[in-house]
C-alpha cells in the first residue's frame, strides 16, 4: 500500500523496550552471537540472527564511519541497537556502546569531537569511543528526532503532543473507562489510534543544556514529520542557523485521509512567522534539503495529489530569487536519499532501475544527471566522505553491509563485514535474472532464485512470488520476512516478476496498475509462471503463489481465477472484499487513486469494474488449499479481511489455515513471531507442494 521503510520499524520496536533512562533491574545486554551451524540451509533461527547494518554517518573529518547494529535474541523475544566506528583507512572496527537499551539517531557533533545519540528517549552525548556518556535533554514525554543548528547554538527536536480532547478529558469520573469518541477520520493510522501528534520544537543550546523550548507547530492538529513514515529528513536548518524548514500536511481528519498535498514550510527563528515554500504543489512534498552555501534547496516531489506512488521528483529553489528547477523532468525514475556536495554544486542521490538500487549524481550548472554506480544491488543511503561515499548496500544474498564507492568510477568494496561467520556457512542460491514477452507484447523482467545446490536433472516446486505495494521497486532487498533465500532454502524455485505497477521501468509501467489489479498485473503473473513451468526443473504441478498486503490480493484473487495451475495459495495481510477495504483502511487517498472512487457510487464504470473484479466475488470457484495470515494492529488492511477469506475457504469446504498475530501490524516485527510465521509458511507449502 506504501512503500515501505523496514528501518523505521525495526527501530521503533527495538526502541519501544525503553521506559526510563534508569534501568529498575539489571537487564540482559543482546548483542552478536557465534554460532556454528549444522546445515548450510538458511533457517527461521539463522535469519533472526543476522545482525541488521544501518545508518552510515561520517565524522567531519571524513576519517571515521559511526553506525548501528541491531541484533534480536530469539528466547528474550526482543532486540538492541548498539553503536559502532570504522575507521576508513585501516577498516578497523570498534563497538563503542554495550547497552540493554540501545542507541538510536546517532550522529557526528559538528566539530568531531562528540557524538549525539537517542537513548531511551532523551538526547544524550559521548566521546567518539564510548566514553563520558552525558544525558543532555529531560524532555518530558521524550523525544523521537533532533538536529543541532549548524552553529551548534539551537537544538530542534520532535515530539509527541497531546492537542484534543480524550474520553478522560470529558469525564474525569470515568477514569476506567475504555471507549473512545471519534468524530471525524484518521482516528487511527498505520498500527496506532492518533492520541497525539508530531510537533517540531527548538530550543537555546549552552554545550550543556537546553533552555526556553518553544513548540512552532502549536496548537496544530497536524503532524511534523508524516506519519507513519517521516522522520527528521523532513526537518532542516537553514546553514545560517535562522530558519527550521519542515514537512507538514496542513490537514485534519476527513480532509487528511483524503489528501497526499503536504508541504514544506519555513519558520523564522527571528520573526517567529512562517512561510509555505511550496504553496500549490500539490502532492507530496517532503525531505529539504539546503546547499551548504545556503543559496539552494532540494527536496522530493509529486506532483498529482491524492496518489502516493506518483514520481519522486528532484526539484530545486534558488532562496535568492525564488525560483524553481524540476532537475529530474527528463528522468523517468525515482529520487531518494538526495545529498549535496560540499561544494553545492552536484547533488546525489539514490534510484532504482530495472531491480536494482544505484547512486546518481545531478550537476546544477549543467542539469546533468550521471549514473555513478552499475551492478546488481540495491544501494540505500549516501553518506559523503570526501572523495568516496559510503552507502549501506544489500542483495539478495547478502544482508545490509557498508560499501566504499569511488566517486569518479563508482568501483565499490565492501567495509563491514558483520555477518561474515554467519555467510561462510551458508549456501546460497543462485540469483537470475530473465526476460520473457507478456500476452500484449511487452518486455517482463523475472527474477529467480534456485535452491542451494540446484540439481537441473530434478524436478522441483515452485512458487510464484506476488508483489506488495502495489507500486514501488522489486529489487535485491534482503528482506528478513518475504526472504527469498529461506524459501530457495527449503527447495523450492522463487519466481518474483517485476510486473505492472513496479517502479524502476519508467512512471507509465508503474501506472498501469492503478485501477487494474485484475487485468495486465495478473496476466503479467501467468505469464511469468507459464513461461517457468516449461522449463524441464520446474514441477508443474507443484505450484504455489504467495504474497503480502496488495500481493495478498493477488493471491485471493488467483485462487478463484487460475484455471488449476497452482496446489497451494498464502495470503498474508491481503485485501479479500475491496467494498470492505473501502471503509476500514486509514488513508483514503489510497483507495480513491487506485480503485477510482467509493462502490455507491454506481455511474462510475471505472470504480465499479475494479469492485466487480474484488477477490471475494470469485470464491465460489475457489477449490485449492489457502494460508491466511494476519494482524490485529495492522490498520491498513484491516484483520477483518483475512478472517473474512479463512471462513470463506472453510465454509467452501476448501483446506484453509488462518495464523492470527494480536500485537503485529501490517508486518511481523517480534522474533518469536516472526519464527512461528515462517514456521507455519514451511509447514503449509509442503504439506501440499511435496
Amino acid at each position: 500500500m506504501k512503500k515501505l521503510i523496514l528501518l523505521l520499524f525495526t527501530t521503533l520496536i527495538l526502541f519501544s523496550g525503553c521506559d526510563n533512562v534508569k534501568q529498575k533491574k539489571e537487564e540482559p545486554v543482546i548483542g552478536k552471537k557465534n554460532l556454528t551451524l549444522t546445515s548450510d540451509r538458511m533457517t527461521p533461527e539463522v535469519l533472526w540472527s543476522f545482525g541488521r547494518v544501518s545508518d552510515p554517518q561520517v565524522s567531519p573529518d571524513n576519517k571515521t564511519v559511526l553506525y548501528g547494529i541491531s541484533y534480536y535474541d530469539i528466547p528474550l523475544n526482543k532486540g538492541n541497537r548498539d553503536l559502532y566506528t570504522l575507521d576508513i583507512k585501516t577498516n578497523k572496527v570498534n563497538q563503542i556502546t554495550k547497552t540493554a537499551k540501545g542507541e538510536y539517531s546517532a550522529v557526528w557533533r559538528a566539530d568531531g569531537k562528540k557524538i549525539n545519540f537517542l537513548y531511551c528517549g532523551q538526547l544524550w552525548e559521548m566521546n567518539p569511543d564510548g566514553t563520558n556518556r552525558k544525558q543532555i535533554t529531560s524532555v518530558e514525554g521524550g523525544i523521537t528526532g533532533f538536529k543541532f543548528s549548524p552553529d551548534m547554538t539551537k537544538l530542534l527536536y520532535t515530539k509527541e503532543v497531546k492537542v484534543s480532547k480524550t474520553v478522560h478529558d470529558i469525564y474525569p469520573d470515568l477514569p476506567e473507562a475504555t471507549g473512545r469518541i471519534m468524530n471525524d477520520l484518521m482516528y487511527r493510522h498505520w498500527d496506532q489510534w492518533v492520541d497525539t501528534y508530531s510537533h517540531v520544537f527548538y530550543a537555546d543550546y549552552d554545550g550543556e543544556k537546553i533552555s526556553n523550548d518553544i513548540d512552532i507547530n502549536k496548537g496544530e492538529l497536524y503532524q511534523t514529520p508524516l506519519k507513519p513514515w517521516g522522520g527528521i529528513e523532513q526537518v532542516a536548518w537553514t546553514p545560517d542557523s535562522k530558519t527550521i524548514a519542515y514537512t507538514c500536511k496542513k490537514l485534519y481528519g476527513k480532509a487528511a485521509t483524503l489528501s497526499t498535498n503536504s508541504d514544506i514550510y519555513f519558520y523564522n527563528l527571528e520573526t517567529k512567522k512562517t512561510k509555505n515554500m511550496t504553496k500549490g504543489m500539490m502532492g507530496f512534498d517532503i525531505a529539504p534539503s539546503f546547499s551548504p552555501d545556503g543559496n539552494y534547496m532540494a527536496w522530493e516531489s509529486m506532483e498529482r495529489d491524492g496518489y502516493e506512488s506518483d514520481k519522486n521528483r528532484l526539484f530545486i529553489m534558488n532562496l535568492k530569487n525564488g525560483n524553481l528547477t524540476y532537475a529530474t523532468k527528463n528522468f523517468d525514475q525515482n529520487v531518494g536519499n538526495i545529498t549535496w556536495n560540499p561544494d553545492s554544486k552536484i547533488i546525489y542521490f539514490t534510484s532504482d532501475w530495472h531491480g536494482s538500487f544505484q547512486i546518481y549524481k545531478y550537476i546544477l550548472n549543467t542539469g546533468e544527471i550521471v549514473q555513478i554506480t552499475h551492478g546488481v544491488q540495491d544501494y540505500r543511503g549516501i553518506a559523503l566522505a570526501g572523495d568516496r561515499i559510503i552507502a549501506p548496500m544489500q542483495k539478495i544474498t547478502l544482508p545490509t553491509e557498508l560499501f566504499s564507492i569511488n566517486l569518479e568510477n563508482g568501483e565499490s568494496h565492501q567495509i563491514t563485514f558483520t555477518n561474515k561467520d554467519l555467510l561462510d556457512q551458508l549456501e546460497m542460491g543462485k540469483v537470475e535474472e530473465r526476460w520473457i514477452k507478456t500476452k500484449d507484447n511487452k518486455d517482463l523482467q523475472i527474477l529467480v532464485i534456485y535452491p542451494p545446490h540446484f540439481d537441473k536433472n530434478k524436478k522441483y516446486p515452485t512458487l510464484l512470488y506476488c508483489k506488495g505495494g502495489p507500486q514501488g521497486p522489486l529489487s535485491q532487498s534482503f528482506h528478513y520476512r518475504w526472504n527469498y533465500q529461506i524459501m530457495a532454502a527449503n527447495d523450492y524455485i522463487i519466481v518474483a516478476p517485476a510486473r505492472r505497477g513496479v517502479s524502476g521501468f519508467g512512471q507509465a509501467w508503474q501506472e498501469q496498475i492503478s485501477k487494474d489489479y485484475h487485468g495486465k498485473s495478473m496476466q503479467d503473473y501467468l505469464d511469468a509462471i507459464d513461461a517457468m513451468a516449461k522449463e524441464p526443473f520446474v514441477d508443474a504441478d507443484h505450484l504455489g503463489a504467495i504474497g503480502a498486503s496488495a500481493g495478498g490480493w493477488a493471491v485471493y484473487y488467483l485462487a478463484g481465477n487460475h484455471n488449476g495451475r497452482f496446489k497451494a495459495f498464502i495470503a498474508h495481510d491481503g485485501i479479500f472484499n475491496e467494498e470492505a477495504q473501502y471503509l476500514e483502511t486509514d488513508e483514503m487517498w489510497f483507495e480513491n487513486w487506485d480503485k477510482g472512487g467509493p462502490f455507491w457510487e454506481k455511474n462510475n464504470k471505472v470504480a465499479q469494474d475494479v469492485y466487480a473484479h474484488s477477490p471475494h466475488k470469485f470464491v465460489d470457484k475457489w477449490d485449492t488449499p489457502i494460508l491466511c495470515i494476519h494482524g490485529q494492529k495492522d490498520y491498513r488492511v484491516a484483520v477483518t479481511q483475512g478472517m473474512t477469506a479463512f471462513n470463506a475457504a472453510v465454509l467452501k469446504g476448501v483446506p484453509a489455515e488462518f495464523l492470527y498475530f494480536p500485537d503485529e501490524n501490517h508486518w511481523v516485527l517480534q522474533p518469536q513471531n516472526g519464527i512461528l510465521w515462517q514456521r507455519t509458511f514451511f509447514e503449509w507449502l509442503d504439506r501440499w507442494l511435496k
